[in-house]
């Protein structure tokens, strides 16, 4: 039996993903003024490298893509072992 067949049955429990696409000091005046719509800007912009974490721990790279207009993760590097 494959590792993938072995925990099959645990294919529809949600986890966590997490990218990082930068980090930003902002004031609560401005963190208030925030709403649907708002734009926080970055200085990371498409095909930059990024990491991505699932349940907290390191697994993998990706690469920032715009794709419609609408900002993605391609992942690049996926960490296959324990």
């Amino acid at each position: 039996m494959t590792p993938l067949e072995e925990i099959a049955s645990l294919a529809d429990v949600p986890v966590e993903v997490e990218v990082e696409l930068d980090r930003r000091v902002m004031r609560a005046r401005e963190v208030l003024g925030l709403c649907e719509g708002s734009v926080i800007a970055t200085s990371r912009s498409a095909g930059e490298n990024i990491d991505i974490y699932i349940g907290g721990v390191f697994c993998g790279s990706g690469e920032i893509v715009v794709i419609e207009n609408v900002l993605g993760i391609r992942i690049t590097d996926f960490r296959d072992e324990a």
